[in-house]
Formats: structure tokens, sequence, C-alpha cells
């Protein structure tokens, strides 16, 4: 059963419809004008609108753009009459999912309304699956960051754009997120794989990408399949792409621009159907323009661009990913997880992270095999980590005056700062912005009055 809104000045059609619909167990609502039908839609949230193109108070065309702009998801069956078929496609453009004209039989109506609301089952539940996708991928954070990025992911999964290219620091986590691309796409059940470009020698580097026929080069003893074969229909993603040799460039170029390769030995042109993820830490527009990466295969490649922020960018998110790699961990070893004293969790939010959210992965896999269900404090974390913490406010007291009251001010500062930006990643929500900075809610509004923040 659905909900469908009918918005006709036809009240005989209206009527006739309604009790068409509701015999084959739909909820029906009807309306006679415009601003009656923009009311009942925001009221009732139909799943469908059957909705006329001439109004007496508003064109159809209207109502639909206003309708698309608060109710995207809801699916809208422009009603023309006869001669309109003109208007009526460009409501479809304008994001109407189908029409019909006057007169016109019910059967076909119903068969319309039918397919509409498969299609949009559908939708909603592809969009279903790529948020857990997403979800369940380890994507984790709430910073203003981190939510643009898996905006844009989601984004750019479900579009069919088959050319992506992921910039970021080393440890950053540009295999997640190519990962999380093709998890959430629908490519999803086809194959998902991954080569670093760094890792091989140059001359074995193309026959693992395109493949080589026996006996084609010193070595090669039996017919190798390329991974771009193996990853048809699926995603193939090409780690350190500005390592990859300057003389293959052009081959992998060649492939980009019309799916078509050439295992080496082969006489024959093959074809592949691949969406490319490639990823790097260095610049290279940079290397383009200094003419050590092809600025053609450059451009090519940038057809869709994702940026990872460092995680010194968005150390707010840091308590959540805590929590999770202290859970992963704990569960891989089979004890409890471990827990962070407050200057050790001080500590861990002060540091830099120049290995980014790698070297926190790493750290807490560490800490979980030594301390095993323990709370850990500051002697027990690396030196480089313990030196970052700064000094509390009881051994700042032992300090002379001057000097006390110096730090006292930037600790000050620093605390507001911290304390301003979870709030603002928070949307101004003191209870998440607490859980953010890994302290309880009282502790958070105690902070915030004895800076005059409260």
């Amino acid at each position: 059963m659905a909900s469908i809104l009918i918005i006709d000045d036809e009240t005989n059609l209206v009527r006739s419809l309604t009790f068409a619909l509701e015999d084959e167990g739909h909820l029906v609502h009807g309306a006679g004008t415009a601003a009656e039908g923009l009311t009942a839609a925001a009221r009732h949230q139909p799943d469908l609108i059957l909705l006329d193109l001439k109004l007496p108070d508003m064109s159809g065309l209207d109502v639909l753009e206003t309708l698309k702009a608060r109710q995207a998801e809801t699916q809208v069956i422009m009603i023309s009459a006869h001669g309109d078929t003109r208007s009526a496609v460009k409501a479809v453009k304008l994001g109407a999912a189908d029409y019909i004209t006057k007169p016109f039989d019910l059967d076909d109506l119903s068969m319309t309304i039918n397919a509409t609301l498969e299609r949009r089952q559908m939708v909603v539940e592809l969009e279903f699956h790529r948020g857990a996708a997403i979800q369940e991928s380890g994507m984790l954070g709430n910073s203003l960051a981190m939510r643009e990025l898996i905006d844009t992911i989601e984004r750019v999964a479900a579009s069919a754009a088959t050319r992506i290219l992921v910039l970021g620091e080393s440890g950053t986590g540009k295999a997640l997120v190519a990962r999380t691309i093709h998890s959430a796409s629908t490519r999803a059940s086809g194959p998902f794989i991954e080569i670093n470009c760094a890792s091989l020698p140059e001359q074995l580097i193309e026959a693992e990408l395109f493949g080589a026929e026996k006996g084609a080069y010193t070595g090669a003893h039996q017919r190798r399949v390329g991974l771009v074969a193996l990853a048809d229909k699926g995603t193939l993603f090409l780690d350190e792409i500005g390592e990859l040799p300057f003389p293959l460039q052009a081959k992998l170029l060649h492939f980009l621009e019309n799916g078509q390769y050439r295992p080496i030995g082969s006489g024959r042109t093959l074809t592949s159907d691949v969406r490319i993820v490639a990823a790097t830490n260095r610049d290279l527009a940079n290397a383009a323009r200094a003419g050590t990466f092809r600025e053609d295969l450059y451009f090519r490649l940038n057809v869709i661009q994702l940026n990872i922020p460092p995680l010194r960018e968005r150390i707010s998110d840091l308590p959540a990913l805590i929590r999770h790699f202290s859970q992963v961990f704990a569960r891989e070893e089979r004890s409890k997880p471990i827990t962070l004293s407050e200057e050790a969790r001080q500590a861990l939010m002060q540091y830099r992270w120049p290995g980014n959210v790698r070297e926190l992965k790493n750290l807490f896999e560490r800490l979980t095999i030594l301390y095993p269900g323990s709370e850990i404090n500051l002697n027990a974390l690396p030196r480089e980590l313990s030196d970052a913490h700064v000094p509390t406010v009881s051994v700042i007291a032992a300090m002379p005056a001057r000097e006390s009251a110096n730090i006292e001010d930037a600790l000050a500062s620093t605390e507001r700062e911290m304390m301003l930006a979870a709030l603002r990643d928070a949307g101004g929500h003191k209870g998440q912005a607490a859980e953010r900075l890994g302290i309880s809610r009282h502790a958070f509004k105690r902070r915030l009055q004895r800076l005059g923040l409260g």
C-alpha cells in the first residue's frame, strides 16, 4: 500500500481515481488547487503525487518545482491534456517520474503508478545499503570536514563516474575511501582490485595491469590475466599513482579514454568496464607542470577529486576514532577495551599526528596487545606523544608567577578554541560536543562557565 495525493481541479476525476486507487489498497488524498495540494503534500508526505499541469491558482510546473525543492524523494506523475505533451516532457526534465495524457485508461495509469513506486522502492533500498556500507566501512567523524567528505563519497558512489582521484597525506585512509566508494556503489557485487604502483618493478607493472601472453618476455612461463580484466564490472584501485613509470602512463591513458587494452605479446584488443579510483599523496598538478607526470593523464584521472583532511585538521573526530580502535582491537585480542587516563587523553588530543589515522590505529593495536583491558597512562604512551602533553594546572602552580601566568593564558586560549570547535562541529549541542572531547557533559559545562562561555 502506498500513500497517493491527487492534485487536480476536476472534482469528478479526483473522485473516480480515488475510488479506483483505494480498491487497489492505496491510501488516497485529493486536492483541487495548488495551494491545497502543497499543504496536503506537507501534511501527508505521500509516496506519489498525481499532478495536473493546469491548475486554477498556479501552473503545475511551478508546483512541481516547489514539491521537488521540499520533498525531493516524493515521486510525481504529471497529468497533461491531450496535445500538451511538450509541457509534460519539460516536467520530466524538472524531476517528474512520468506523465500521462487525458483521457487515459485506468489500467495504464495503474501500471504507470506501480512501475514508479517500484523504482522509488529500489532507490530507497539502494540509498539504505549505501548508507550502511559507509557506516560499516569505518569512515568515522562528525567534523565539518568529514561530513562533507562522506556526503561527497555518497554522491560519487551513486554516480556513473568511472574516473576518481583521491588525494591526501600518507595514512589518511585513501584505500578506505576507495573501498567505501566501491561498497556503496552499484558495482559492489563486482570485484575490488588493488595495486600499489610503487611496489612492483617497472617491467612487471604493465603485465600486472594489462596481462601478458606466455613467452611474451623473459620469465613469462604462462599466460597472465591482468588486473584490468579481473576488475571488469568492478573497481580498480591504483594506489600511489604518482609513482607509475612514465612510459606506462601513456598506455593507462589509452585505456582510460576508450576502455581498450592489449596484453603484452597479444595481437588482440580487449575491453573492460572498470571504475578507476587513483590515489596519491603527491601534488600531481605540480608534477604535471614539472613534466614528471603526464598532464593529459592527470586531467583524465581528475574527473572527480576527493581530498581527505589530515587528522590534525579534524581533531574533534579523535574521541570517536579512539572508541572505534579500542573496540576493534579488543575484539581481535579477545580482551576488554583499553581506556585512557585524562592525561593520556589530553596528550592524544594535543599531538599533531604526522602519520594520521594509520598512526593512531597502529598505536591502539600496540597498546591493546601490551596492556589488554588496562587504563593507559601517560608513561605508557610513546615518547613523541607524552612529550606533546601540556603540563597540568597543578604543575604550573609551582612555576614562577610570570611564567605560570603566560602558560595559563596559553592553556586557556587552547582550551577555549577546542571547546568552541567541538560546539561548532556538534551544531551547538553541548552533550555531543562533550562526547567529541571525551569528557562528561557536566565537566564540559563547568569548563564553559570557567572560560566565560557558558
